[in-house]
């Protein structure tokens, strides 16, 4: 069993940056891909970014987000980071880190099987 736990969210003004940390419990963690998908008011929940299990690097990212986050994470200390930079009005959205085994298809949520509860990001333009 994995739980996991996101902070960092908060307001910001457009072109500001937020890093966002998703804490896990269970040593399992490093084991797993893990994701960070948002969900706009009134939108379903979309993929924004991906890494793979244990230490490799390889990282992920929905089109909309390339370029401008970073995905990173620290086994040792059971974390995941998504590092937002130059934000915009259309990414505020609650944000969820997932784990899971998703090799197969890093955007697809019913790969993950477990989630945080999400962390609010208000960008104001």
């Amino acid at each position: 069993q994995v739980q996991l736990v996101e902070s960092g969210g908060g307001s910001v003004q457009a072109g500001g940056s937020l890093r966002l940390s998703c804490a896990a419990s269970g040593r399992q963690f490093s084991g797993y891909e893990t994701g960070w998908f948002r969900q706009a008011p009134g939108k379903e929940r979309e993929f924004v970014a991906a890494i793979r299990r244990w230490s490799l690097s390889s990282t992920y990212y929905a089109d909309s987000v390339k370029g401008r986050f970073t995905i990173s994470r620290d086994n040792a200390k059971n974390t995941v980071y998504l590092q937002m930079n130059s934000l915009k009005s259309e990414d505020t959205a609650v944000y969820y880190c997932a784990s899971g085994f998703a090799e197969a298809d890093y955007a697809a949520e019913s790969l993950y099987a477990y989630w945080g509860q999400g962390t609010q990001v208000t960008v104001s333009s």
